[in-house]
């Protein structure tokens, strides 16, 4: 009977030490419980027609869709610049309108995704 006793004793102080004890470490650095994320953000496009497609989403015509092309392709003004062939020789036409115009010919040729 003393031994069952002392072996309860026993067992119950080590649960009592275990509950008031600081947090477990290893390497003196205390463990950490990773919490999940929440929702993830949406995925922003990455691809060149993709970000061309999003520069849809911005009013037609005005100064924020040329930005948003601009963006993609930074403007090099070249006054004897051929007739655009390919999205990128957009960048190359002087006129802000006559580039918005290039760039909005391309981007509305791209089948959705």
């Amino acid at each position: 009977m003393r031994l069952m006793l002392a072996i309860v004793a026993v067992l119950y102080s080590a649960t009592a030490m275990a509950q008031g004890s600081p947090p477990p470490t290893i390497g003196g650095k205390p463990l950490v419980q990773v919490k999940p994320h929440g929702a993830p953000a949406p995925a922003k496009p990455t691809s060149i027609a993709g970000k061309l497609q999003a520069c849809l989403d911005i009013d037609d015509g005005t100064k924020g869709r040329l930005d948003c092309y601009d963006a993609i392709f930074p403007p090099k003004p070249n006054p004897k610049a051929p007739a655009a062939q390919r999205v990128a020789d957009c960048r190359l036409t002087k006129e802000e309108d006559d580039r918005l115009a290039c760039y909005n010919g391309f981007a509305e040729k791209i089948p959705k995704f």
